[in-house]
């Protein structure tokens, strides 16, 4: 079988049935011949690139890499280890694997790389440097607050810098402190300061609000600011507005009327222009868009609107010239643009990788950061030659090496309006024959505003290749309103939750079942935040249609979801468009468009799992379906598990490793087998013990 190959078909119309004694028996001999893949131990330990950068000569590249801890022993989150690549000798060594550290630059001027981090016994999170030859850490500057990001003037001595105000203290007499909601949040403010000066004293950048992004001017002599009102997570993703600072007075001289979603601010190398990554509009739901405006002010103008991609990152080489990387459906493209949007050339395009972030260096190489169906993200380097190719450079899981894997493929079917194609991935189960009918798991990514690349796909809360060695097929749709594919697509699941959008992924299923892959009566569903909401609606509304579902951090009754929500103003400006309550007949329809109307449809046994502090998708809106299920349908199987401290996903590693086994396990006990009886598991964590 071709990994790579592109098949489609229209959808058909198969609806669940009996259960095939047959297709159990050759999926459980399947599952026995796969003991060699992937196991949920092995996604627990598994690390990750999380970013490269190429030095200006193309000497080194310093990289980071996410390293987990052990989850039988240590509930942390991963850290985020420095490694220094010599490109030439193709050698690597760690920097530094004491701590976690953000923001790894090289420092002009200088052969060093800089980074932020805190150490033991630091009260801050302060910037570091190393030499890129080896050395010991040392610490450049340090603030009476977190540094949270920073940027170098081209002289190597200036930085700006931005760190969160000091939250005001209670003058209250009581030994108790009440948390008022939403109030007395500490803005993020800007600053600047030399480094190569111990007692030199920050200066504030004079912008109200909270600030996001600072970008110094080629000469050094302006910074292009992002800042919104307050420090809420809905006016950083809508309100962030971009200012044009001057650096002696650090006062704004330029406004930019820009609006909606912004990602990034890069500047032409003459300081006359700026390019920024944004939305089309106020109601674009992604940053993918280039825009131009001029670095005096003005209004942006975007260029390629008739793209059918997204711009995932931009850096700005010659006056009139921008490199980009940007995701087209399940594939990615490294290339560049001019500034009016013509002469697109490509410089290395690749259907078999997800690329996450590249760097480039004055002479024309590329680091870059991707992953591919056998591994998951790594090191990349693309040299300015002509014709090269790109090389891989790391190996982080070399375990991978001695474990098989289900193919990967990416499939094309018609949507049942005939509006759309629509593209996902297919992992295959080890091991699998033509022919054979297979459970499938459905894998629904959140957003909507996001999409899969046929890259790896397989983390705690993704089955994938842990599911194809147990002989499963798992789905990745990229629904309507997925990015990758353009305005149009990406605007057409607007004012329309839960419709097409969920009606594509059903369509998918169909034509799973018509390629002969799927057995209609083992279809399973899962998916977190809007793939949560994803997985609720198909064990409600879509109920006959699928044999077991989990739910993470998911939402049931878009009524209280709006009212318990931190975006609410994201959700009306890129997903409603409208108010609920303008009208009875939109509250009811948004009513209608909840999982917990359709409760009574209920046949799917469900695990709902939440993280307990979730302040994007409250962890009541679990507690809803939950409760519902439990008083309307207790005849359904329905377990409800809720994760302390966690938030909108598990980030710690005992809490992943736990999740993951609840998964896997619920999925073995309801859609495996196809029986909706069968008695539930412990409620016990279902981990073994270590092995030694």
């Amino acid at each position: 079988m071709d990994l790579f190959k592109f098949v489609s078909l229209k959808t058909g119309a198969l609806k669940r049935g009996a259960f095939s004694f047959l297709a159990l028996t050759l999926l459980i001999s399947l599952s026995l011949n796969a003991q060699n893949g992937v196991t949920p131990e092995q996604i627990a330990e598994m690390k990750v690139v999380t970013s490269s950068t190429i030095s200006d000569d193309g000497s080194y590249i310093a990289y980071t890499v996410s390293v987990p801890a052990d989850p039988y022993t240590d509930n942390s989150p991963n850290s985020n280890h420095l490694y220094i690549l010599d490109v030439e000798e193709g050698t690597t060594k760690p920097y530094y694997t004491s701590g976690s550290v953000a923001s790894v630059q090289f420092r002009p001027g200088m052969q060093t790389v800089s980074f932020l981090t805190q150490r033991s016994g630091d009260q801050t999170r302060s910037l570091f440097e190393i030499p890129v030859d080896g050395g010991e850490a040392v610490k450049l500057f340090s603030f009476d607050r977190n540094i949270v990001s920073y940027t170098w003037h081209h002289d190597g001595n200036h930085i700006a810098f931005v760190a969160f105000d000091a939250a005001e203290s209670s003058a209250s007499p009581l030994p108790y402190k009440a948390d008022v909601f939403e109030e007395n949040q500490p803005q993020r403010r800007g600053f600047i300061t030399n480094v190569a000066r111990d007692d030199h004293i920050p200066h504030q950048i004079q912008i109200d609000g909270s600030i996001y992004m600072i970008a110094w001017s080629p000469d050094g002599s302006h910074l292009a600011v992002s800042a919104a009102p307050t420090p809420t997570v809905d006016d950083s993703f809508m309100a962030q507005q971009v200012f044009v600072v001057e650096y002696r007075t650090r006062e704004v001289v330029a406004e930019v009327n820009n609006e909606g979603k912004l990602g990034q601010i890069v500047w032409s190398p003459d300081g006359e222009r700026l390019a920024l990554r944004a939305g089309a509009n106020i109601n674009d739901p992604i940053d993918g868009r280039i825009l131009i405006v001029s670095a005096r002010g003005g209004v942006p103008q975007m260029i390629d609107g008739d793209f059918e991609g997204k711009y995932e990152q931009i850096v700005w080489d010659a006056n009139d010239r921008i490199h980009f990387l940007a995701s087209e459906s399940t594939s990615a493209r490294l290339g560049s643009i001019s500034i009016d949007g013509s002469n697109k050339n490509s410089y290395f395009f690749t259907d078999e990788h997800a690329i996450s972030s590249f760097s480039r260096n004055n002479a024309g190489d590329f680091s870059f950061v991707a992953s591919s169906p056998s591994h998951p993200n790594e090191v990349h380097f693309l040299s300015s030659a002509s014709g090269s190719q790109p090389q891989r450079l790391t190996h982080n899981n070399l375990w991978l090496n001695s474990v098989e894997l289900g193919v990967q493929e990416v499939v094309t079917y018609e949507a049942r309006d005939g509006e759309f194609m629509i593209d996902g991935m297919l992992i295959y189960p080890v091991g699998y024959e033509a022919g054979t009918r297979v459970p499938v798991i459905t894998v629904v990514h959140g957003g909507p505003e996001a999409h899969y690349s046929n890259g790896w796909l397989t983390a705690y809360s993704m089955p994938g290749q842990m599911a194809a060695a147990k002989g499963y097929a798992v789905f990745y749709p990229n629904y309507r309103g997925s990015t990758g594919r353009g305005i149009d697509f990406i605007f057409s699941s607007q004012a329309d939750l839960a419709g097409k959008e969920f009606d594509d992924v059903v369509d998918g299923v169909d034509y799973l079942i018509d390629q002969g892959i799927a057995d209609p009566d083992r279809i399973g569903v899962t998916g977190g935040s809007y793939g949560g909401y994803a997985s609720a609606w198909m064990s409600t509304y879509y109920s006959d249609r699928f044999a077991a579902a989990v739910m993470f951090v998911g939402i049931s009754n878009n009524l209280s979801k709006w009212g318990t929500s931190d975006i609410p103003e994201e959700l009306y400006l890129v997903h409603s468009r409208e108010r609920m309550w303008e009208s009875d007949a939109k509250w009811m329809n948004y009513l209608k468009r909840s999982p917990v109307y359709w409760v009574s449809r209920a046949q799917t046994p469900i695990l709902i799992m939440h993280g307990s502090n979730d302040t994007r998708v409250h962890p009541a809106q679990s507690l809803e379906l939950y409760r519902h299920l439990k008083v309307r349908r207790p005849e359904v199987p329905a377990r409800l598990v809720f994760y302390p401290g966690e938030g909108h996903g598990n980030s710690r590693a005992s809490a992943k490793f736990d999740y993951n086994y609840r998964m896997l396990e619920w999925f073995d006990t309801y859609l495996m087998t196809g029986d909706a009886t069968a008695e539930m598991p412990s409620w016990d964590s279902p981990i073994p013990p270590k092995e030694q």
